[in-house]
């Protein structure tokens, strides 16, 4: 018993970075209006019937590219008209539509942009800021978006600062270990550079690649 409380107080606390708000309930997302955060993450819990519902759909469609511009009210009759037949599908179109108009309220939007894709390799493979004031992004399959907390990025080594060097190699972030990766599942609020008061400090962020040849079904919500 000596030996474990030894442990357990000499074990480091873990790290939480300073511009993220994390939660387990969807009311973390409206930190997101705070100066202090770049990025806010709604922790769900696993939902089973929901990740079988994504992959009976990759396994039917075999590829799924759904992009418009649109109420958030009607982001269910434009899936219904979009996706294929399968055993939970109202399952995923419920979530994906009760997602779209949590985003919609938030933010007070009439319309929101609308993308929901399979990707089966990286679409944005480099670390980068993105030029929208917010944009939410969830990933019922497949590995997660990669970020960087603000602590641990040399914003000079973003883009032709770079200069031709891979993210690894022109020291934009000290260790590879210090790269964060959200969960399938996770609802993230990723500040962009158009946000007001947030200039240059958007979140740093890429896709990763997919783990042996999986696809990802991402979800993509942002202003319009």
């Amino acid at each position: 018993m000596m030996i474990a409380n030894t442990l357990a107080k000499s074990a480091p606390a873990p790290f939480i970075p300073e511009r993220l708000a994390l939660g387990e309930t969807p009311d973390v997302l409206a930190q997101i209006y705070k100066q202090t955060f770049n990025l806010a993450i709604w922790k769900r819990p696993d939902k089973p019937a929901l990740a079988e519902a994504a992959q009976q759909l990759l396994d039917t469609a075999g590829s799924v590219q759904c992009r418009s511009i649109l109420p958030a009210d009607r982001v269910d009759a434009y899936l219904d008209t979009e996706l294929p037949q399968f055993q939970h599908r109202q399952t995923l179109i419920d979530d994906i539509s009760l997602i779209s108009d949590m985003f919609a309220c938030l933010f007070g939007l009439d319309n929101i942009g609308f993308r929901f894709a399979s990707l089966d390799a990286a679409m944005c493979p480099k670390f980068h800021v993105d030029r929208v004031p917010c944009r939410l992004l969830t990933s019922y399959c497949g590995v997660g978006t990669e970020w960087l907390a603000d602590e641990h990025v040399d914003r000079s080594k973003l883009g032709t600062g770079s200069q031709g060097l891979s993210d690894a190699e022109s020291g934009l972030y000290p260790s590879s270990g210090l790269i964060q990766r959200f969960s399938p599942g996770d609802v993230g609020l990723l500040k962009g550079e158009l946000w007001e008061g947030n200039e240059n400090r958007g979140l740093v962020h890429r896709s990763p690649v997919p783990e042996k040849k999986q696809q990802r079904l991402l979800l993509t919500l942002d202003f319009a």
